[in-house]
C-alpha cells in the first residue's frame, strides 16, 4: 500500500509527504533523519493519513494536499 500522509511540526506548520511505511516514517522525521524541511522542527505529530493502491495516484494526491492552503489542510485534519 501507498499513503499519503500529513504531520505537523513543533513550529505549527504542516509537511505533506508519500510513504510505504507511516510508522516508519514518522520515526525518521522524528530522529532528524526524515525530509529536510522537517529537520529541526521536531518532533512531528501524525494528524492525517490516506491509503492508495497505485504510488501514482498517491504521489498525485501529495502534489494536490501540497497545493492546498493552510486552511483546506487544516479542515483536512479534522
Amino acid at each position: 500500500m501507498h499513503y499519503v500522509y500529513l504531520i505537523e511540526c513543533a513550529d505549527g506548520s504542516l509537511y505533506t509527504g508519500y510513504t510505504t511505511d507511516v510508522e516508519r516514517r514518522v520515526e525518521e522525521h522524528n530522529a532528524g533523519t526524515g525530509a529536510k524541511y522537517t529537520r529541526g522542527r521536531g518532533p512531528v505529530e501524525l494528524v492525517h493519513t490516506e491509503q492508495f493502491e497505485s504510488k501514482s495516484r498517491a504521489m498525485s494526491r501529495e502534489y494536490e494536499i501540497k497545493q492546498f492552503s493552510r486552511a483546506r489542510k487544516e479542515r483536512l485534519c479534522e
